[in-house]
């Protein structure tokens, strides 16, 4: 009686999703709001990638409050789970306890790592031009964080120097609002710099330069998250 009233459920499930898929139309219009910013975004800020402009100029006090949620978040792990400094090179006294990684961990860490960042940077550094931008830049720099440590398990990360990188990439972003205020037209307003030739490197005013105080400090907040999480 069980298995039918599961095959039952599985079946109504199924009748309802395709239902719902072969209803399913796309949109064949932006709806106005995405107009605008479509529209504005070239027009006002100069950047080619409509996201990153709205993300770091339109709604970057929003995008303020996001890393420093993310901060809190590092903040609370780190006060939860009871991490202490250490300092760089000191011997870690559980070292001898930690499996080792293995051979193929470690040369494969080797090579992604360097290419990882390298990536990264360009993520970050080009993310007013293509997709990317400093969250995703620095998601990715955590992962070849994430990398480093499975390869050799006594690693020990400097988190005073991470925490002190995070802490000067966030009041540089919000310096950097507050000369928007002061030379531009409000808070976090990217015109506090040339816009430049629209699509080249040097462009979009103060978005790229957001964009990498933005990817270092999420790089640095999800490094000591990942470094409270080793055991």
């Amino acid at each position: 009686m069980q298995r039918i009233l599961s095959v039952a459920a599985i079946v109504l499930f199924a009748l309802i999703f395709a239902s719902i898929a072969i209803g399913y139309g796309g949109q064949q219009a932006l709806r106005p709001l995405a107009e605008s910013y479509v529209r504005l975004v070239p027009l006002e800020l100069g950047a080619p990638n409509v996201i990153t402009g709205i993300l770091l100029t339109y709604r970057a006090f929003d995008t303020l409050g996001e890393v420093a949620v993310l901060f809190m978040v590092a903040a609370g792990v780190g006060l939860v789970l009871g991490v202490t400094a250490k300092s760089p090179g000191a011997e870690d006294p559980e070292a001898e306890r930690k499996t080792p990684a293995s051979e193929i961990i470690q040369s494969a860490t080797q090579i992604l790592v360097p290419l990882i960042s390298i990536f990264a940077a360009y993520i970050i550094m080009n993310g007013h031009i293509s997709a990317g931008g400093g969250f995703q830049g620095g998601a990715v720099i955590a992962s070849a964080v994430m990398l480093l440590l499975l390869a050799n398990p006594s690693l020990v990360l400097n988190t005073a120097f991470l925490s002190i990188t995070e802490s000067a990439a966030g009041v540089s972003f919000v310096l950097v609002g507050i000369a928007g205020l002061i030379f531009a037209g409000g808070f976090l307003d990217n015109r506090v710099l040339p816009l430049g030739e629209f699509g080249a490197f040097f462009s979009a005013g103060a978005i790229p330069v957001l964009s990498v105080l933005l990817g270092v400090k999420v790089g640095c907040e999800l490094a000591v998250i990942l470094d409270s999480f080793r055991t």
